[in-house]
């Protein structure tokens, strides 16, 4: 038989998610030179694109820019999408090593971390994951509901996914209604009582981990001020001679970012922003059973021996009523059926991309990039990077021989698999009518798109 990657004999990769790093792969693996590759993508979900259509913030428009050239990429005619198909429900590791060589995971981190705290079940408590995917429109979630009538709501987390959540509830339904944002969270949004909404970060300005336009952005409310506290914006002495050395650019932006609101007048706007630093949650306290206030302990920043800056908890405390309360204090990876998973991380076990054991040996075949390779860090385009790192990993291997020997290696073979197993999948082409049918319906509205929120919409479209 031809070598593994030729006209006789194409590569065979199947990828098991659908969002940035899962068409990174593809863009990646097209660029290698004389390598004829025939690629297979699998989402749950009828659309693809991943969190850049259910987790980008549907006021940042620009961001989901990038799938145009996702688009570019699924156009190229060794690549076919199958969406609405589930690994673990109608397709198996073992179904994918009769039909590919190789097979990436690119699945993300859906899942947020807990707080650890007592009260942090009580009703009015969720994952900002929850509530992000409820206002883009995923239909996992489109059905759930927020109570929005109270004034108060905490945030807990600082980065650019508790920002999102802070600045959908800070805007003006006019302000919003020119987005993308499903039509259910709009009216809900449009009956909001919120007057206040507080984010709490562990640490101070300095290590806040959202970005310099995410914090920018958080001065230009229609119809809401923002409020630090002049001493919270300070810095402490390590944090300040860090700041000096220049290395990050990007945390010198956000503290000046931080303390010039620090220092502006609050205008009496209709809602309030309260950005706190150096504050942890100790308890989320309710009444009959629905979440009512947050307790709150004040940290200091402290040097460890090896030079690392830790928040240590005081004996200084407060209470902020909230009857909302929204975490978002990290993210972990979903374990898959027969994947190598590290629990502790919240990851698929990998080294540089290559999936391995328990042993800590490669596994042949198997490889993963994004989220799930290395855990919630970085934005869109940090995938592209990653991605590339494993895909180098897949042709050297490739030229190893190490990979999966399928016995029947061909797209008209895993199609008849697919079929028998899901009649109901959705290909790009049936994709495109969604797209066109959304993008139709914003147009009558001034909006980007219209968002199909329920899967048999989506098939009824795409099926005709």
């Amino acid at each position: 038989m031809s070598d593994v990657g030729t006209e006789a004999n194409p590569l065979r990769v199947a990828i098991i998610g659908s969002g940035p790093s899962g068409f990174y792969t593809v863009s990646n693996l097209l660029k290698q030179s004389g390598l004829v590759v025939e690629m297979d993508m699998f989402d749950r979900l009828p659309t693809p694109y991943g969190l850049v259509r259910a987790g980008v913030a549907p006021d940042h428009q620009k961001d989901k820019s990038v799938t145009r050239a996702y688009e570019k990429s699924a156009n190229n005619e060794g690549f076919r999408f199958f969406g609405n198909v589930e690994y673990g429900t109608h397709i198996h590791l073992s179904d994918l090593q009769k039909h590919y060589h190789q097979v990436m995971f690119t699945t993300g981190s859906p899942f947020d971390r807990n707080l650890g705290v007592t009260g942090e079940n009580l009703e009015g408590s969720h994952s900002a994951t929850e509530f992000v995917a409820w206002y883009n429109g995923h239909p996992d979630f489109a059905d759930r509901a927020f109570d929005l009538s109270q004034e108060n709501v905490v945030v807990v987390g600082i980065g650019n996914v508790a920002m999102d959540v802070a600045r959908i509830l800070c805007k003006t339904v006019d302000e919003l209604k020119v987005t993308d944002i499903a039509d259910h969270a709009l009216a809900a949004l449009s009956q909001s009582k919120v007057k206040n909404v507080y984010i709490l970060g562990r640490r101070g300005p300095a290590q806040a981990a959202f970005t310099p336009p995410e914090i920018k952005e958080m001065g230009e409310f229609a119809e809401a001020d923002v409020n630090i506290l002049p001493a919270e914006a300070a810095l402490d002495a390590h944090s300040q001679a860090t700041l000096d050395a220049g290395e990050d650019k990007n945390a010198i932006k956000n503290v000046e970012t931080v303390q010039r609101y620090a220092e502006t007048a609050n205008e009496g706007k209709p809602r309030q922003l309260h950005i706190r630093f150096c504050v942890s949650p100790t308890e989320l306290i309710g009444d009959a059973g629905h979440v009512t206030a947050v307790k709150l302990v004040q940290n200091d920043l402290v040097v460890d021996d090896r030079g690392q800056q830790k928040a240590v908890a005081t004996d200084r405390e407060e209470v902020i009523p909230a009857g909302l309360v929204f975490r978002s204090v990290g993210y972990r990876g979903q374990p898959l059926p027969d994947v190598p998973f590290n629990d502790s991380w919240g990851t698929i076990a990998n080294e540089g991309g290559r999936v391995v054991d328990d042993s800590g040996q490669p596994v042949a075949g198997l490889y993963t990039a994004g989220w799930i390779k290395r855990g919630p860090s970085g934005v869109i385009g940090t995938n592209k990077t990653c991605a590339q790192e494993t895909v180098g990993h897949m042709v050297a291997d490739l030229d190893a021989g190490s990979m999966f020997t399928p016995e029947s290696p061909s797209a008209e073979a895993a199609l008849a698999m697919i079929e028998a197993r899901q009649p109901d999948f959705v290909s790009f082409p049936d994709w495109k009518k969604i797209d066109e049918a959304e993008v139709t319906k914003g147009q009558a509205e001034d909006r980007p798109r219209v968002k199909f929120t329920q899967v048999a919409e989506m098939l009824a479209v795409a099926k005709g």
